[in-house]
Protein backbone atom coordinates (compact mmCIF):
# COMPACT_ATOMS: atom_id res chain seq x y z
CA UNK A 1 0.00 0.00 0.00
CA UNK A 2 1.47 3.47 -0.50
CA UNK A 3 0.56 6.47 1.51
CA UNK A 4 0.65 10.05 0.78
CA UNK A 5 0.79 13.08 3.70
CA UNK A 6 0.42 16.92 2.64
CA UNK A 7 0.11 19.99 4.62
CA UNK A 8 -0.78 23.46 2.40
CA UNK A 9 -1.31 26.69 3.49
CA UNK A 10 -4.06 28.67 1.88
CA UNK A 11 -4.56 32.31 1.54
CA UNK A 12 -6.10 34.14 3.99
CA UNK A 13 -10.14 33.03 4.46
CA UNK A 14 -9.41 30.82 1.64
CA UNK A 15 -8.95 27.56 3.90
CA UNK A 16 -12.95 26.63 3.73
CA UNK A 17 -13.16 26.96 -0.08
CA UNK A 18 -10.14 24.64 -0.75
CA UNK A 19 -11.10 22.03 1.75
CA UNK A 20 -14.52 21.91 -0.40
CA UNK A 21 -12.77 20.94 -3.43
CA UNK A 22 -10.54 18.63 -1.72
CA UNK A 23 -13.35 16.79 -0.75
CA UNK A 24 -16.32 17.34 -3.49
CA UNK A 25 -15.02 14.11 -5.19
CA UNK A 26 -14.40 11.74 -2.37
CA UNK A 27 -17.37 9.23 -4.12
CA UNK A 28 -15.95 7.61 -6.30
CA UNK A 29 -12.22 7.55 -4.92
CA UNK A 30 -13.09 3.96 -3.46
CA UNK A 31 -13.22 2.64 -7.37
CA UNK A 32 -9.98 3.97 -8.13
CA UNK A 33 -7.86 2.23 -5.47
CA UNK A 34 -8.04 4.60 -2.93
CA UNK A 35 -8.57 2.97 0.86
CA UNK A 36 -8.32 6.11 3.02
CA UNK A 37 -8.62 10.10 2.22
CA UNK A 38 -8.75 12.13 5.01
CA UNK A 39 -8.50 16.23 5.03
CA UNK A 40 -8.43 18.06 8.22
CA UNK A 41 -8.15 21.51 8.91
CA UNK A 42 -5.06 22.77 11.46
CA UNK A 43 -6.13 23.44 14.99
CA UNK A 44 -3.86 25.92 15.51
CA UNK A 45 -3.70 27.75 12.00
CA UNK A 46 -6.80 28.85 9.99
CA UNK A 47 -4.68 28.48 6.70
CA UNK A 48 -3.35 25.44 6.93
CA UNK A 49 -4.98 22.04 5.69
CA UNK A 50 -3.29 18.30 6.05
CA UNK A 51 -4.70 15.80 3.61
CA UNK A 52 -3.52 11.86 4.27
CA UNK A 53 -4.16 9.42 1.61
CA UNK A 54 -4.04 5.46 1.70
CA UNK A 55 -3.57 3.75 -2.59
CA UNK A 56 -3.45 0.24 -3.32
CA UNK A 57 -0.29 0.95 -5.39
CA UNK A 58 1.78 4.14 -5.75
CA UNK A 59 0.42 3.74 -9.57
CA UNK A 60 -3.35 4.48 -8.58
CA UNK A 61 -2.22 7.27 -7.09
CA UNK A 62 -0.52 8.64 -9.47
CA UNK A 63 -3.62 7.54 -11.66
CA UNK A 64 -6.25 9.77 -10.11
CA UNK A 65 -4.10 12.65 -10.76
CA UNK A 66 -5.24 12.82 -14.32
CA UNK A 67 -8.64 12.53 -13.99
CA UNK A 68 -10.26 15.42 -15.55
CA UNK A 69 -12.29 16.34 -12.36
CA UNK A 70 -9.08 16.20 -9.88
CA UNK A 71 -7.39 18.15 -12.50
CA UNK A 72 -10.18 20.95 -12.82
CA UNK A 73 -9.96 20.70 -8.53
CA UNK A 74 -6.79 21.80 -9.04
CA UNK A 75 -6.65 23.98 -11.49
CA UNK A 76 -9.82 26.28 -9.16
CA UNK A 77 -7.84 25.51 -5.90
CA UNK A 78 -4.15 26.75 -6.96
CA UNK A 79 -4.83 30.32 -6.91
CA UNK A 80 -6.07 30.11 -3.45
CA UNK A 81 -2.70 28.45 -2.27
CA UNK A 82 0.60 29.95 -1.00
CA UNK A 83 2.78 27.76 -2.58
CA UNK A 84 4.18 26.55 1.25
CA UNK A 85 3.45 22.74 0.79
CA UNK A 86 4.71 19.54 2.59
CA UNK A 87 4.51 16.30 1.47
CA UNK A 88 5.65 12.81 2.13
CA UNK A 89 5.29 9.50 1.03
CA UNK A 90 5.67 6.24 2.94
CA UNK A 91 4.81 2.49 3.03
CA UNK A 92 1.31 1.60 4.65
CA UNK A 93 2.49 -1.02 7.72
CA UNK A 94 -0.65 -1.38 8.98
CA UNK A 95 -3.47 0.76 11.03
CA UNK A 96 -6.93 0.70 12.28
CA UNK A 97 -9.27 0.83 9.10
CA UNK A 98 -6.43 -0.55 6.65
Amino acid sequence: MFGYLASMRTTPGHRDRVIALLTGGVDGLRALGCTLYLVGASATDDDVIWVTEVWESREHHEASLSRPEVRAAIAEARPMLTGDVTSAEFTVAGGLGI
